[in-house]
C-alpha cells in the first residue's frame, strides 16, 4: 500500500513539475531565440550519410524576414492565421471529411500548431504527441503575440534538406538575405514547405512553379499583414 501512494505521489509530482516547466519553458521563448529544436536533432541522428551530417540555422528576428516571405506562409499555409486562436475549425472539418472519403488529410495544422510541434516536440503521429501540441498551441497563443508565433516559426521550420529556417533557406536557395527576399522568391520557399525534402525552391519543377503561380495571387489577394489588430483582437 506504502509503495502505491508513494508510486502515486512521484508520478503527481512529476507532472506538476512537466507543467510548470512548460510553462516557463514558453515564457522564456517568449523572448529568447530558439537555438535548437528535437527535428533538428532527430533528422540528423537519422542521417545515414556522415559526410551530410548537421544542418544550417541561423536565427534571425523577424523585422529581417521579407515581409514577402511571411505573406506567402500566411497565404501557403494557413490563410486564418491572423483570425484564429490557434486552431482553424474550417480546415480541421474539411480535412476530417476529406479523410473519411479516404482523401490525403491537408491544411489541418495552423502554423500554431506546427510551431507548437517543431519547437516542443517530435515529428511521429501519436495521440500523445497530438495531445501535447494542442497543449503548447494553447500555451504559445495565450503567452506569445502572433507575430511572435511567426517570428519562431520562420527561424525553426524545415525549408530544404537540412536546412532550418528563412535565413539559411534564403541564403541556401537564392543566395541571399532573407529580408532581401522577392515575392517569387519568397512563393518559391512557401511552395516547398509540405515536403522540403523532396522538393526544390530553385530550380523550381513545373509542379513548385504552379504552386508559386497559386501562393502569389493568394497573396495579392490577401493584402497587407498586420499583426496589431491580430493581437488587439485577441485581447
Amino acid at each position: 500500500m506504502k509503495f502505491i501512494k508513494r508510486l502515486f505521489k512521484f508520478i503527481f509530482k512529476t507532472i506538476l513539475c512537466l507543467f510548470v516547466f512548460s510553462i516557463v519553458i514558453v515564457f522564456v521563448f517568449k523572448w529568447v531565440p530558439v537555438p535548437i529544436t528535437p527535428l533538428m536533432v532527430i533528422k540528423n541522428i537519422e542521417q545515414t550519410d556522415d559526410s551530410k551530417k548537421g544542418w544550417e540555422h541561423d536565427w534571425v528576428p523577424i523585422e529581417e524576414i521579407s515581409n514577402n516571405l511571411q505573406l506567402a506562409v500566411i497565404c501557403s499555409e494557413d490563410q486564418n492565421f491572423l483570425n484564429h486562436h490557434g486552431f482553424d475549425v474550417e480546415a480541421i472539418e474539411k480535412a476530417y471529411e476529406n479523410n473519411k472519403k479516404g482523401k490525403r488529410l491537408k491544411g489541418a495544422s495552423s502554423i500554431s500548431q506546427q510551431t507548437a510541434k517543431n519547437v516542443f516536440l517530435w515529428p511521429q503521429r501519436s495521440w500523445l504527441r497530438k495531445g501535447l501540441e494542442t497543449y503548447f498551441t494553447f500555451l504559445i497563443e495565450l503567452i506569445w503575440s502572433k507575430e511572435r508565433i511567426m517570428e519562431v516559426y520562420l527561424n525553426s521550420i524545415e525549408m530544404g534538406p537540412g536546412i532550418y529556417g528563412a535565413e539559411a533557406a534564403s541564403q541556401y536557395w537564392f543566395k541571399k538575405s532573407a529580408a532581401k527576399l522577392s515575392k517569387y522568391e519568397a512563393a518559391a520557399i512557401a511552395s516547398i514547405l509540405p515536403n522540403p525534402i523532396r522538393y526544390r525552391a530553385n530550380p523550381a519543377t513545373s509542379y513548385i512553379e504552379s504552386r508559386k503561380a497559386w501562393i502569389t495571387k493568394q497573396m495579392n489577394y490577401f493584402g497587407p499583414l498586420n499583426y496589431s489588430t491580430s493581437d488587439e483582437k485577441a485581447k
